[in-house]
């Protein structure tokens, strides 16, 4: 049989498919549809220190090929994470991945990745610097920036919070920039574990009838299969500059989507957008890639990634 293990930084995964952040609850609502324990690994929902009620509704709409959403990290905080949700993921089975980020005080990340830090229940930490709601003005004219739109500030941020945790520190990254392997070079540079490309490209819907945004924030992270090009791109770009695991993710629905990343750099998949249409989207993946890795006689996983043929 193929192995279907990997290694991201410190973390070992039975198998490299893995459930992403906000698109998976505290995991509980998905044990009535799914065997959790056949996932790679499950990322929480984004994590702030205090608790956040989120953006204004409406947060979500259909879009060609994918959905928007603004949902603004809703979350109910550190402290009551760690009590209420982090017990009901660690029972799930799968290494719990914890995703922190702050919506304007940089060294918040630091403080969250310091209360983790000593929790065996976490297996890794996921820096979210690239959610539209965290905004970075040092070194920077324009009035507001993604950390990671600056590739300075996202070394800065990446090497305190490496001082602050020894769990293995994953930064998800942005498409919204001109270079990705700016960004991704730094982040390595300031010592992150692993890349996670992508999250949502911003974008926005409107009602032509009420003449109206259909996301009450009026722009949104756009996501789903309408992405994946884009994703796919960035991840083969980033392949080729850094040492890091790269976790691709963006339009990931079944096994043949997944396999694309491995093939363009990826060295595990998180499957996002797709858990709201097919709960059993992950399982079904990873059965797909064990099929795939028998039927070309492939030892395991680690000899698809990087294996596209130019």
């Amino acid at each position: 049989m193929p192995n279907l293990s990997v290694k991201v930084g410190k973390l070992k995964l039975r198998n490299p498919v893995m459930v992403s952040s906000g698109t998976f609850g505290y995991a509980e609502e998905f044990k009535d549809f799914i065997d959790l324990r056949k996932l790679g690994a499950i990322v929480s929902k984004t994590v702030t220190v205090s608790p956040r009620r989120g953006n204004p509704s409406p947060r979500t709409c259909e879009a060609p090929a994918g959905m928007l959403n603004s949902i603004g990290l809703e979350n109910p905080g550190i402290d009551a994470f760690i009590e209420k949700k982090l017990p009901v993921l660690a029972k799930a089975g799968p290494p719990v991945i914890v995703s922190i980020s702050s919506i304007d005080d940089p060294d918040e990340f630091v403080l969250l990745a310091r209360k983790l830090d000593k929790i065996k229940a976490v297996a890794a930490v996921e820096l979210n610097i690239s959610c539209p709601n965290i905004k970075h003005t040092q070194h920077t004219t324009q009035n507001s920036q993604l950390i990671s739109q600056d590739p300075r500030a996202t070394y800065n941020l990446v090497k305190k919070v490496r001082k602050a945790t020894q769990k293995t520190l994953i930064t998800k990254l942005t498409p919204n920039v001109t270079d990705i392997c700016e960004i991704a070079l730094a982040a390595e540079g300031a010592g992150s574990d692993a890349l996670a490309l992508i999250n949502t490209l911003t974008g926005m819907s409107i009602d032509v009838d009420a003449r109206r945004p259909r996301i009450a924030a009026v722009t949104a992270g756009l996501s789903g299969p309408a992405i994946r090009p884009v994703a796919l791109r960035m991840v083969w770009e980033a392949y080729q500059k850094v040492n890091i695991p790269i976790i691709g993710m963006g339009g990931i629905i079944d096994t043949a989507s997944a396999l694309e990343f491995f093939l363009a750099g990826a060295s595990a998949v998180s499957i996002g957008t797709a858990n709201f249409i097919n709960p059993g989207a992950s399982v079904e993946i990873i059965d797909g890639i064990k099929r795939y890795l028998i039927r070309d006689k492939l030892k395991g996983v680690k000899n698809l990634t990087g294996g596209l043929k130019i």
